[in-house]
């Protein structure tokens, strides 16, 4: 059974952006082309993607729901690598085989968040950042598990620097403040508290009403006795 991470990588913009994308290419082969040029202006300009031929980007998404599968049954490791005996592809493969596509881009985030939950901190922090991430809300979650990954692997520097681009990439009430925070406590752990303070300060004062409420005023009051 996948666990609850599994279950947030479906709630995820990009991912149901994403199969939103499918479903209009699948309706209409022939014009992917000009499709996926919509999509892109109507979800916030995402720039950045190549676009290779209708039945190269079709190969890709197939490939890419047989490795969705794997993971949505928390196998995680055939989701990564694929199938020798069924001569399946993985995520790693699609990433690598069809770069230029949008199914081959995600296959790199699903690589990122593969390798996590297999352990292997360091292999998943090299296919995040390899993903392209496409601008506004789309990828605040990319760069927030960009953050994380650093966090696991110890370098809390650059946990940090990247939960306040993760907060910046795209501002607004849900995700901002989160992200926000997250950065806060980690300068504040690493000594930086005129950083950590300037974070809070701004959580407050812009997001007042914000579900981190609580978290930025403890923070705020520890800060002041430091």
């Amino acid at each position: 059974m996948a666990d609850s991470k599994n279950d947030d990588l479906t709630q995820d913009p990009l991912i149901q952006w994403f199969e939103k994308t499918t479903e209009s290419i699948q309706s209409n082969k022939t014009s992917i082309i000009g499709i996926a040029v919509a999509i892109v202006v109507i979800t916030g300009s995402i720039i950045g993607y190549s676009f290779y031929s209708s039945s190269q980007e079709e190969q890709a998404q197939q490939l890419l729901s047989i490795a969705e599968g794997y993971y949505a049954e928390g196998d995680y490791q055939k989701a990564l690598d694929g199938d020798s005996f069924e001569l399946t592809y993985g995520f790693r493969a699609i990433a690598t085989d069809f770069s230029g596509t949008y199914a081959g881009n995600l296959a790199s985030y699903y690589s990122a968040i593969s390798a996590y939950q297999l352990g292997n901190i360091e292999q998943a922090i090299g296919y995040i950042e390899s993903f392209e991430v496409p601008e506004g809300i789309l990828g605040v979650g990319a760069k927030n598990l960009h953050a994380k990954l650093y966090l696991a692997n110890g370098d809390l520097e650059s946990a940090a620097k990247t939960f306040e681009t993760a907060a910046r990439w795209d501002n607004n009430e849900a995700t901002t403040p989160d992200n926000l925070l997250s950065a806060a406590e980690l300068y504040a752990e690493l000594g930086n508290t005129t950083k950590a303070a300037d974070l809070v300060t701004e959580i407050l004062t812009q997001f007042p009403s914000s579900s981190q409420e609580s978290r930025a005023e403890f923070l705020k009051g520890n800060l002041a006795i430091q």
